[in-house]
């Protein structure tokens, strides 16, 4: 199958591999992988057991659903409640934990809960349900914020009046920047996610190389462009010249999809927004323009956010594991009472969190 065969070679992987074993000096060198499919092909492919030790491969934020604020899955499942609304969600948001409760339990309570594959599907919700408020979790990042501000779009175009969008969307270089402002956070350079960078471009990383003298290289999510971005990244930081790299050149542009670009400027605008386990980050949430307020769900239904801690807050570790600052296994209920069938925090629910990833794969 062309893109993928060819990139899962067990000749080429194996040489690759060596390559960066070749050139691997005798210090620590930590990268940071952002994207949560980078974290599970790492881990499914068993890349780490092919590279020396002291590479240390860091799982970042990269995973919508696990930064999901507590508030926002509050507020979701508040909305379930009320018997005139149907919820739409893509699938790892059902079992993320609010506060008392999760989106799964009030639906086997009898609540509108149903998941979709695409935002588009909520349009055909809301004409074969005129009697019901359809509302449609927008939850990703800049990858799914094109095909949601399109279904906006759609919603307005046929007079669609029962529709709204719960908005969640978050950007990936302002959280990057949060990350290298933290210096409690030791990271020597990133290997950033293939397709948010698909939508953006890989240009839009070029202030890591130049403002906080990191490495970065785009990387598609095969075992060989992970490995080749790791040369690639490993290059950079031996030879002292960090740069913004593009491994993923069949994917990647350095100006991204512009026509995407310019669909999600329309439809949304940039603000302050919370990330869980880390808080608020500046300009680093999409929020729904004022003239498509009416297809906000905030506003349509004046929702106030209140901050909540959630179930076993004290103990889950999951935001100390999306800022890189220690591995899943250092969480004291990974393992043994947080699984992937009784998660207790949002990075083991979806299957691009890191702790599903250390779990199912780890041993």
């Amino acid at each position: 199958m062309r893109y993928i065969d060819e990139y899962r070679d067990k000749k080429l992987v194996r040489k690759m591999a060596l390559e960066i074993c070749a050139i691997m000096p005798r210090e620590d060198i930590n990268v940071m992988e952002v994207c949560g499919t980078h974290t599970q092909s790492i881990f499914k492919f068993g890349l780490k057991e092919l590279l020396p030790g002291n590479l240390n491969l860091i799982s970042g934020p990269g995973c919508p659903v696990c930064v999901s604020s507590q508030e926002y899955i509050d507020a979701a499942i508040g909305l379930s409640r009320n018997k005139n609304n149907i919820i739409l969600t893509f699938g790892d948001m059902l079992r993320v934990p609010g506060n008392k409760s999760t989106l799964e339990e009030e639906r086997s309570n009898g609540a509108q809960v149903h998941i979709v594959y695409s935002p588009l599907d909520a349009l055909v919700f809301a004409e074969n349900n005129p009697d019901k408020k359809i509302i449609f979790l927008a939850v990703g990042f800049e990858t799914t914020a094109p095909a949601i501000g399109l279904s906006l779009l759609a919603a307005r175009s046929k007079k669609i009046e029962n529709i709204s969008f719960f908005c969640a969307l978050k950007l990936m270089p302002p959280v990057i920047k949060e990350i290298l402002k933290d210096e409690e956070i030791k990271i020597d350079g990133f290997l950033c996610p293939g397709h948010v960078s698909s939508i953006i471009g890989s240009g839009a990383y070029e202030f890591i190389p130049k403002k906080y003298g990191k490495a970065c290289c785009v990387a598609g999510f095969e075992p060989l462009d992970i490995l080749e971005g790791l040369y690639l990244l490993v290059r950079q930081i031996i030879r002292n010249k960090p740069e913004s790299a593009n491994q993923y050149i069949r994917a990647v542009t350095r100006k991204g999809n512009l026509k995407a670009q310019e669909i999600i400027s329309k439809v949304f605008r940039p603000a302050d927004v919370s990330w869980r386990g880390l808080g608020m980050v500046k300009a680093s949430g999409l929020l729904i323009r004022d003239e498509f307020s009416r297809f906000d769900t905030g506003k349509v239904f004046k929702i106030k956010k209140t901050l909540t801690l959630g179930r076993n807050a004290a103990r889950c570790k999951c935001g100390d594991v999306l800022k890189g600052i220690i591995h899943p296994e250092s969480c004291p209920l990974f393992r043994k009472a947080c699984t992937p069938t009784h998660p207790y925090g949002p990075c083991m629910v979806s299957f691009e969190g890191a702790c599903n990833a250390h779990y199912k794969y780890g041993h």
